[in-house]
């Protein structure tokens, strides 16, 4: 077996048993592109191996996606079918898990009438609302992964021959989620443990508020009261263990949602949509987004923002250390599961419930009343660098640096 067929092996191996932990009987749901169709069968094969019930493949398709873009009706894209919603809901009931193997190509619906994009965001996200809570919550296992497709790939090495940026991409998706190492199970769970040392130590310290400087960033955001730092593995209802994202090398929580203000620039382009956003800035008051400004992607980021009234609000706070793996790479993979695991960052639209005391159990209206932000969308968009300061601000004021220039100061 060759280097990198041995690393695929690790990669599938890592996805089902540390990523959604699957479980003997569990049905699996897999979200993928056709693109990707080797990499699901191996990872199916996994999941089998390791004792799953069945596994269902949604396979979609970039071209065909693109194609309907260009060709369908305006009219079409308010509708979300429902038997694809009835499909989660009901596989998320009986207590499945999900995974999701995320390569599309960043410029996907590059040109595409923005309009299109921003009603079928829409009724895909008010659809799936009641399967979102499911994840949001903690309720299920459920995972996102990556595996390169042409185009992708295209994008992140463009100085490459084009034989090479495939193979070149699946080296660096290797190195990122550690599967290049000899016993990749024994280093996430060491991964794990370093990270939850971060979490205990901020939930420790509970913090009012966060307070960010950098170049074009002024932003203070306020903490609920029982705010819960996480990061890493995550527990399901059932008490089992699952990785959310792989990679991952965040900590976060929730801001309130009426306490963030300030103005804040982002450090890396989003891949939203099918398209980029980047150079932009975001100002605030009382929590609410009140203006918005981008070099590139001005009217996406608009569209985004208008989704709903939630998403003219926060959801996630994030921290990641400029000197962490995917930073260290030098590598703009423009891909948020990548990018965002290489930056600070925030997240317009919905809070996780699971990040504030009791939020596992809260209904929606308990959550609100709690300072949790709800939208149908949820966008991480990254601001952090080697010049970013954030100090932690106590009850009484007291400030305490969390941050300094880009790295942990603790």
């Amino acid at each position: 077996m060759s280097t990198f067929e041995n690393n695929l092996e690790k990669y599938a191996a890592l996805a089902v048993e540390v990523g959604v932990n699957i479980q003997k009987g569990q049905d699996l749901y897999i979200a993928a592109s056709t693109e990707t169709v080797e990499f699901v069968r191996l990872v199916t094969k996994k999941a089998y191996e390791a004792g799953a019930k069945t596994v269902y493949v949604d396979f979609s398709d970039d071209e065909l996606t693109r194609i309907r873009y260009e060709l369908a009706s305006k009219d079409s894209f308010d509708f979300y079918p429902p038997w694809k919603v009835q499909e989660r809901e009901q596989l998320a009931e009986s207590g499945a898990a999900f995974m999701s193997i995320v390569s599309q190509s960043p410029d996907l619906l590059k040109g595409i009438d923005s309009s299109k994009i921003s009603t079928f965001q829409k009724a895909a996200g008010q659809a799936m609302s009641k399967y979102r809570q499911y994840v949001q919550s903690d309720k299920i296992s459920w995972s996102v992964v990556a595996a390169p497709s042409k185009k992708w790939a295209a994008k992140v090495f463009p100085e490459l021959p084009q034989e090479e940026q495939v193979p070149a991409l699946w080296e660096s998706i290797f190195s990122a989620v550690r599967a290049d190492l000899e016993d990749p199970v024994s280093a996430w769970k060491e991964h794990d443990r370093l990270l939850h040392t971060k979490v205990d130590y901020l939930n420790d310290k509970n913090y009012k508020k966060l307070h960010y400087t950098a170049p074009g960033t002024d932003l203070t955001i306020e903490l609920p009261n029982g705010h819960l730092w996480c990061g890493a593995s995550s527990t399901n209802e059932k008490g089992e263990d699952f990785m959310a994202n792989m990679p991952t090398e965040e900590v976060f929580t929730v801001p309130l949602k009426t306490g963030v203000d300030g103005y804040v620039a982002s450090t890396k382009p989003l891949s939203y949509g099918g398209n980029i956003i980047d150079n932009f800035t975001i100002t605030f008051e009382n929590g609410r987004i009140v203006k918005v400004e981008a070099k590139e992607g001005q009217e996406v980021l608009e569209q985004l923002v208008d989704t709903d009234e939630g998403s003219h609000y926060l959801g996630e706070v994030a921290l990641v250390p400029h000197d962490s793996p995917i930073s260290n790479s030098n590598l703009l993979f423009y891909n948020t599961l990548f990018d965002e695991n290489a930056s600070n960052h925030l997240a317009i639209g919905s809070a996780y419930a699971f990040c504030i005391e009791g939020g596992k159990k809260m209904s929606r209206e308990e959550l609100a009343e709690n300072g949790l932000n709800e939208s149908i969308t949820h966008v991480d968009f990254m601001i952090g660098s080697e010049n970013m300061n954030i100090d932690g601000i106590k009850e009484d004021g007291t400030k305490e640096p969390v941050f300094r220039n880009g790295n942990w100061a603790f």
